[in-house]
């Protein structure tokens, strides 16, 4: 599954125009964000923080495939929260049930940086997904 939630209203998001940076935090993995490049793997928003991770191989759990129907992709949005689209309220409905949320939490299938600053996300230990499976 992947993609976008058809019985929900999708956020407006500003797709970014010029190359920009996301930080993946505590690997300390810089990724530069090509906007062309989009979208990465299907999995969430194009652009959005999971699909930039998932295209790059950062592993995020996202068990409903990106789209807003679970918490499993609840990451920290550290710097840059004000070049992202606002949460919507499915996906703040879902962040109710995602473990230690705090005011920078996110779902990254969700989230989608304008370009215009870097970004760093903090993805919590129960959100790693250490096992890649093969294609």
């Amino acid at each position: 599954m992947g993609g976008v939630n058809p019985y929900i209203q999708q956020p407006e998001v500003a797709v970014p125009t010029t190359k920009y940076k996301i930080t993946y935090l505590p690997m300390n993995i810089t990724i530069e964000v090509d906007p062309e490049k989009f979208p990465y793997e299907h999995n969430g928003l194009p652009g959005s923080i999971l699909d930039i991770a998932l295209g790059n191989g950062i592993a995020i759990d996202h068990a409903c495939g990106g789209v807003c129907a679970c918490s499993t992709c609840h990451v920290y949005v550290k710097e840059g929260l004000k070049t992202i689209n606002e949460a919507i309220e499915e996906e703040e409905d879902q962040l109710e049930n995602a473990p230690a949320i705090k005011p920078s939490s996110r779902l990254a299938c969700q989230c989608v940086p304008d370009g215009t600053a870097h970004v760093v996300v903090e993805i919590p230990e129960w959100n790693r997904n250490l096992v890649q499976e093969g294609h």
